[in-house]
């Protein structure tokens, strides 16, 4: 039977999720220079276009259809949405249908698209993660392919092994090798989403290369009142993203907010606490990452630990990944937002953990880690999970990285870099130090710049 107000929370989840890439998009955006804002905040807002058409075209249809190949993934029978609207997820095949599939989420079926749309948001901002490691110097154009590619051979079959459950699209429906053979526990995306995006993040760094004059120059944040409300946005979102994956209004969600909140709070305290005792000072770009690592670190946990549990998450998470932002350095990537440090490390320690403090008092379909009797079985799932995601996304990430570099269409010039990439790519800047704008319209071309343009440019990172 279907439950209105299920239906409700995971429609109004999509919502929160979805507000989520913009908030990114502001996060990315003040941490880069002013001459390459609009570059970043484009680099985000493309992804809901692209990846919304191939989700309804063929990717939710890849990642949640029956399995195909062995679990990596789905046989495409829902491509097009064929046989979504007017049917029921998660309890019953169809409309009509009373006999339950699986025991999960709720004593009551979903609506498929409600579903279809929800995930969507998922699969939009996890290759938007991906923009930060290669801030400041990507052609528009080429990181958009690179966005269609990465979505169809990575994102689309992670998801399947991860989020895609026997029974789930009806009773005969097979899913995906992690959540149905392995059984690793990933709650809301630290697999799919954060591991995947930083593994190709890191991939992308060493396909692109390093900015012009880094790490001498690391590029200071134009605009940090953006990053700090771009975290509040991503945080804001973030209950959709955990607590909406509860797939019901009841008290596995309620404990996903709460962990959400908790978590988040504790990694912004370890974060400062690591700047502190490194650099003497807290800084307001510290709370904003630590916040975010929090957020990273709970998504895979937040449906199977309790609140206690989530604290030390979150302050193991916000230590870590504060601490991790500095590989860079050593390795010699760039990885200009710290995608790696943040969203690669973040995840590996949430998924991880659950290892240590699941504990089925809190969701009877997860499983006991270590702290609570379970013994290293589970962790030892968590592992291989995480490190086939990681490498699988590294790889594919790589390949598509190098093909789109060799034809010419991944980096911009060193003069396109130098000058501006927001004038080079889109012909526009976010700021105008020049003077008004009376007498041009919103899409007027814009005028010449000046030949001292660098002067104009304002404060430079």
């Amino acid at each position: 039977m279907l439950n209105a107000g299920d239906t409700a929370w995971v429609l109004a989840s999509a919502a929160l999720v979805m507000l989520m890439t913009p908030g990114l998009a502001f996060f990315y955006g003040g941490m880069v220079r002013s001459k390459s804002v609009l570059n970043m905040l484009m680099m985000n807002f493309i992804c809901l276009a692209i990846v919304s058409v191939l989700w309804i075209l063929y990717g939710f249809g890849e990642s949640f259809s029956s399995d195909a190949f062995g679990g990596l993934i789905g046989n495409f029978a829902n491509a097009g949405m064929a046989d979504t609207w007017g049917h029921l997820a998660g309890f019953a095949a169809t409309a009509t249908s009373s006999t339950p599939a699986v025991p999960w989420p709720g004593p009551d079926a979903l609506p498929v698209l409600a579903f279809v749309m929800f995930q969507l948001m998922f699969a939009v901002i996890t290759p938007a993660l991906i923009s930060g490691a290669i801030a400041d110097r990507a052609k528009f154009w080429g990181w958009a392919l690179f966005v269609i590619l990465w979505v169809t051979v990575v994102y689309f079959p992670v998801a399947h092994w991860v989020f895609s459950f026997d029974g789930f699209m009806g009773p005969d429906a097979v899913g995906g090798w992690i959540s149905s053979r392995l059984k690793a526990l990933d709650f809301a995306g630290g697999t799919a989403v954060h591991i995947n995006a930083g593994a190709a993040g890191l991939a992308l760094a060493i396909v692109l290369g390093k900015r012009k004059g880094w790490p001498k120059d690391t590029g200071r944040p134009h605009n940090v009142p953006f990053v700090l409300l771009g975290a509040a946005l991503l945080w804001f979102g973030w209950y959709g993203f955990n607590a909406g994956s509860a797939l019901s209004a009841g008290d596995l969600a309620g404990v996903a907010f709460t962990n959400t909140t908790v978590a988040t709070a504790a990694a912004v305290l370890g974060w400062l606490l690591v700047e502190q005792i490194k650099f003497g000072k807290p800084t307001t770009l510290g709370a904003a990452s630590g916040a975010v690592a929090g957020l990273v670190a709970i998504t895979p946990a937040c449906g199977f630990v309790t609140p206690l549990g989530a604290i030390v998450i979150g302050v193991l998470a916000g230590a870590i990944c504060a601490l991790a932002v500095s590989l860079k350095y050593k390795f010699g990537f760039d990885d200009s937002l710290d995608v790696v440090g943040v969203h690669l490390f973040g995840g590996l320690v949430g998924t991880l953990l659950i290892g240590f403090f699941g504990t089925t008092s809190v969701n009877a379909l997860g499983a006991d880690g270590l702290f609570y009797g379970g013994g290293l079985t589970l962790l030892g799932k968590q592992a291989a999970a995480a490190f086939a995601v990681m490498g699988y996304s590294f790889v594919l990430s790589l390949i598509i990285g190098f093909v789109i570099k060799a034809a010419g269409g991944f980096r911009v010039s060193t003069e396109d870099e130098v000058s501006g990439i927001d004038e080079a790519q889109h012909a526009e800047s976010a700021y105008d130090f020049v003077g008004s704008a009376i007498g041009h319209g919103a899409h007027a071309p814009a005028p010449a710049p000046s030949k001292d343009g660098a002067a104009l440019e304002g404060s430079k990172a």
